[in-house]
């Protein structure tokens, strides 16, 4: 897509999810980047009348910054599709499969990924029993953003009865060490970070101004360093992501190469001040404005 050539960019943002505040960023943090990049920059902030303001807008080009469910998870690619406008990021079922942080570890172990072992159950279940052997943690199926997460610990938290969230959940054993993230652009690993926060990287730890320090590149050894780009990059071709996606690491330094396992992967990154993907592009010599510009030139139906 030649820069010359104005076109209309519709930015989804907002949405209905409990990630709007952070979608709201990105959309806005977008825009102004296309804009900049000499795109005619429409955003909207999404609701159940999406299909007639898409109709009346008529982008050439949709950009989605949208988090978490029906911004994420197949629904608005979906719709895009029928409508058929070109779209940035990941399409219909690798959207679906990566929201869906069970048929995700489905796939990682199909692709021989190390991952951390787990087990689907229904919340009301939770205050019955322990479904695995603690410690371990408790995670919406299809949340992100750290939404939801609780841990189980050795002691206490014996009865866990005011799960706030209905639904299947997903019950992981807990990984101690450190937190690797690996963000892949246009098919390519960028770099390694590693997170380093008070507790542990919780909803104000990623959006919250120094919430979390950020140690890019990551100061680990290079076996490691190589096998988090490696794993990352097999996930997102497993997966069938397309444009920019985030897959997130724990490992455990006392066990070596083998202490590393793949968490979930991320096919709508934030692209907030505070977030990790457009970090590693300005490492890797990517503008914001470049990276938002390239994820445009590669948008499309049928992805």
């Amino acid at each position: 897509m030649a820069l010359n050539k104005k076109k209309r960019v519709v930015v989804l943002k907002g949405g209905t999810s409990e990630e709007r505040a952070v979608s709201l960023v990105s959309g806005s943090e977008c825009g102004a980047a296309l804009s900049s990049a000499g795109y005619e920059v429409i955003e909207l902030d999404v609701n159940k009348d999406v299909v007639t303001d898409l109709k009346e807008l008529e982008p050439d080009v949709v950009f989605n910054a949208l988090h978490g469910r029906w911004g994420e998870d197949g629904c608005i690619q979906g719709i895009l599709e029928w409508l058929r406008i070109p779209y940035t990021h990941s399409g219909v079922m690798a959207s679906a499969m990566a929201m869906d942080k069970e048929r995700t570890k489905s796939i990682y172990r199909y692709l021989g990924l190390p991952c951390a072992k787990s087990v689907v159950i229904s919340s009301t279940q939770l205050a019955t029993e322990d479904f695995m052997s603690r410690p371990y943690v408790i995670k919406p199926i299809n949340a992100g953003s750290s939404i939801g997460i609780h841990f189980v610990h050795n002691q206490g938290d014996d009865n866990i009865v005011e799960y706030p969230y209905d639904g299947k959940v997903m019950l992981e054993e807990f990984i101690p060490g450190r937190e690797l993230t690996v963000a892949v652009f246009d098919d390519n690993p960028l770099t390694v970070t590693e997170i380093i926060t008070d507790r542990w990287y919780d909803y104000d730890a990623k959006y919250s101004k120094n919430g979390s320090n950020h140690v890019v590149p990551a100061s680990v050894p290079k076996e490691v360093f190589a096998a988090c780009k490696k794993f990352a990059l097999a996930a997102h071709k497993g997966l069938g992501c397309k444009g920019l996606t985030r897959t997130d690491f724990r490992w455990d330094e006392k066990k070596g190469i083998l202490g590393l396992k793949l968490l979930e992967t991320n096919t709508q990154p934030g692209m907030t001040p505070t977030s990790l993907a457009p970090e590693q592009a300005r490492l890797c010599g990517i503008s914001f404005i470049e990276l938002c510009r390239k994820l445009i030139e590669d948008s499309s139906c049928n992805r």
